[in-house]
């Protein structure tokens, strides 16, 4: 067994965690007791949230809707290459804020994202989209 202390990556609260992994998988997740930030205490994202990290069923490549080997919303979930499915957000998102405006594209970040991503996607967002209409899911 193998402990590691880190900050809880869910919100900005900055909560100091322990996690105990074995053979390379979290498998416990308790708060630090003498963190200043939490005194040992963890919400269920800090103590559940984990398991993401090791399942099987996590993606590991881009997937793409295609139908008839081009991208369509009636199509099947195909693997593609990073460079195929980033230029096809890009095209869609500057489709997106050409048609309806920078606001159409602001949105909630994923819970699964750290702090350090969280803020290079609100970063993101304002300076190269436009948009000030930006929030992330840290909430329970």
């Amino acid at each position: 067994m193998k402990k590691t202390n880190v900050i809880c990556p869910y919100c900005g609260t900055g909560c100091g965690v322990s996690l105990t992994s074995h053979e390379n998988r979290i498998v416990k997740a308790r708060g630090i007791k003498d963190h200043p930030v939490n005194e040992g205490h963890l919400c269920l994202k800090g103590i559940y949230g984990w398991d993401y990290v090791s399942s099987k069923e996590r993606l590991t490549k881009p997937l793409i809707r295609k139908k008839d080997g081009v991208f369509s919303k009636d199509g099947e979930f195909v693997e593609s290459s990073w460079d195929e499915a980033l230029d096809l957000v890009v095209s869609k998102m500057k489709e997106i804020k050409q048609k309806f405006g920078p606001d159409a594209i602001a949105g909630n970040f994923s819970a699964r994202c750290t702090l350090e991503e969280n803020y290079v996607a609100q970063k993101f967002m304002r300076a190269i989209i436009g948009t000030n209409n930006i929030d992330h899911c840290a909430r329970v």
